[in-house]
């Protein structure tokens, strides 16, 4: 059994990816940058500093960079937080994971005030032993600091006794880095194709399938 599960929380635990990229795509009108929402849906998984990058050129991002991400996240929480809701079997999934004996940790490139709304919102918060937010890398997703925060709090548990679940490519590319597995959900909306190629050596379509499909899962029966 893989003792210790480190969850990303957006697009994996809770509905919200959709709601992201309008916040951001709302932030970058407020700036008058024009980007393309289903082109920033793309970029969801990435903290701040890895995504405006992608949408601001360079001189204005040294300039408003950090005015932009202050409007954006202030906007998230007044006008898009109320919506986001868990996907189905969050609360169960969990429930099982720890009677079963794992210990399980939170590992967000969000702020600390949504990490802590969010274990709210899933209905967990009395089930996680460790979370980590964005005050705790240097460098968001698809950099592995975020993992590498979540070991530490973890004491740097054996190799193989740690698996990172998130949606997106940028949650596998940073758990590569970081010389953990990493399962995949579908509920995040991105491709299959690209979650394998980002380096999941299982995939499922959302929090209640992998409670469906625990008992053969990599959680319980370890990495081949």
């Amino acid at each position: 059994m893989i003792r210790n599960l480190i969850f990303d929380i957006d697009g994996t635990l809770l509905d919200s990816v959709d709601l992201h990229a309008a916040a951001w795509a709302e932030a970058f009108r407020e700036f008058g940058i024009e980007a393309d929402e289903a082109h920033i849906r793309g970029q969801i998984g990435k903290g701040g500093d890895q995504l405006m990058p992608v949408f601001v050129p360079k001189d204005r991002l040294a300039h408003d960079g950090e005015a932009i991400e202050t409007f954006r996240s202030t906007l998230f929480k007044e006008k898009y937080l109320q919506r986001v809701r868990p996907f189905p079997g969050v609360r169960a999934l969990f429930e099982r994971l720890k009677a079963e004996g794992h210990v399980l940790a939170l590992a967000s490139s969000g702020k600390a005030e949504e990490v802590e709304r969010y274990q709210e919102i899933a209905g967990i918060r009395d089930l996680v032993n460790v979370a980590t937010n964005s005050d705790e890398a240097d460098r968001s997703k698809p950099h592995p600091d975020i993992f590498e925060a979540a070991l530490d709090k973890l004491g740097r548990p054996a190799r193989g006794q740690a698996v990172v679940i998130g949606d997106s490519p940028y949650d596998a590319e940073a758990a590569v880095k970081a010389g953990l597995p990493v399962i995949g959900v579908l509920c995040g909306g991105f491709p299959e194709a690209l979650l394998g190629e980002a380096g999941c050596t299982a995939i499922y379509r959302d929090p209640q399938d992998l409670l469906d499909g625990y008992d053969s899962s990599i959680l319980r029966r370890g990495v081949p």
